[in-house]
């Protein structure tokens, strides 16, 4: 997806290993040294999970969150040569990629308002709470069937959401980002990310226990619960 890496960093030089470096040092690394290698690890490791959270912004559809995932790296290359760590290089990063996305939201609803029946394309699996199985005595098609039943139940459940609660959960259940990150990347103080996430997760559970056909555990559903504290 990022051949276009190549074009816009210049090699990188010398023989230090950049494994152990934190996020930070190999930004500035590729910053100040022109090192791409240290961009390519800051991509690796970052890739999978901003898209994730991309593509639950942007209600799955997969082709926009990559093309949005793509703008994010490139306006992280352009601006190298200002970043200084003030904050986390993932609270940087993410708050690159939520801009974009509100962006793109303000352009969608100034042409169209999106329908809760237009087909969610392909969705990633990344997310934790859609791969609930249950009832081990169902069949294999029963199961899978429910599985499928469920993560559309979920997917539309996201969609639902007002934008600032779906940005607070995606954030910190499918990207595992803390809440202090998540308060600097949409500018709210901590309490109030914690609310957005409880209503998000109340208004998640009441949805998704509202169906009753589904073969899900009790303690499986009861994954999807209020979060007291702040890790």
């Amino acid at each position: 997806m990022f051949a276009f890496i190549d074009k816009l960093v210049p090699g990188g030089g010398g023989e230090e290993p950049l494994e152990d470096l934190s996020d930070e040092d190999l930004m500035l690394r590729y910053a100040e040294q022109d090192d791409s290698r240290a961009f390519e690890l800051l991509v690796s490791r970052h890739e999978d999970a901003l898209l994730n959270y991309i593509t639950k912004r942007c209600g799955g559809r997969r082709g926009e969150a990559e093309e949005l995932l793509q703008e994010t790296f490139l306006r992280v290359v352009r601006s190298a040569d200002g970043y200084e760590p003030k904050a986390k290089f993932t609270t940087w990063l993410y708050t690159i990629a939520h801009n974009l996305c509100i962006d793109r939201s303000r352009r969608q609803s100034d042409q169209t308002e999106l329908s809760m029946d237009e087909p969610l394309g392909d969705e990633p699996d990344a997310d934790a709470l859609v791969d609930r199985m249950a009832d081990e005595d169902a069949s294999a098609a029963t199961v899978e069937h429910d599985r499928k039943q469920f993560r559309q139940q979920l997917a539309e459940a996201l969609e639902a959401l007002p934008d600032d609660q779906r940005d607070v959960f995606v954030m910190r259940e499918c990207s595992g980002l803390k809440y202090r990150e998540i308060s600097d990347v949409v500018d709210a103080p901590v309490p109030t990310v914690k609310s957005r996430m409880r209503y998000a997760l109340e208004t998640l559970r009441r949805h998704l226990t509202d169906d009753r056909d589904h073969r899900f555990e009790h303690e499986e559903k009861q994954k999807i619960q209020v979060e007291e504290k702040c890790v």
